[in-house]
């Protein structure tokens, strides 16, 4: 079962480190620092940044897994961490596999 195939639970949790560096690997673009898994998505303008940041956080919502987002105007910085966990968990990979595939799917792309 993949990534995207999978949901968010409430039973999460925390990953050790050789399943994090495993993971990485099904989620190109991600990278682990500070606690967290995180991506750059580059965007057009601020327009475009902003659809994306709204495909986003309806995702999530859905998910009921929220990020870290730092947006400006061409670029959505995405982190996610398990507060819960205290670390990173299979609900990040699976947040941070859905975000890459509506960055893929978006209108511009």
């Amino acid at each position: 079962m993949t990534l995207l195939d999978q949901h968010c639970t409430r039973a999460a949790t925390a990953l050790p480190a050789d399943a994090i560096t495993a993971l990485l690997a099904e989620v190109p673009g991600w990278t682990h620092t500070d606690g967290k898994i995180v991506r750059a998505f580059a965007l057009r303008d601020y327009h475009e940044t902003i659809a994306f940041v709204n495909l986003l956080a309806a995702m999530v919502h859905e998910q009921d897994h929220h990020p870290d987002l730092l947006v400006t105007y061409k670029e959505c910085e995405v982190g996610f961490s398990t507060h819960s966990v205290d670390g990173i968990s299979q609900n990040d990979f699976i947040c941070a596999a859905r975000a890459n595939a509506l960055y893929a799917g978006r209108p511009a792309a």
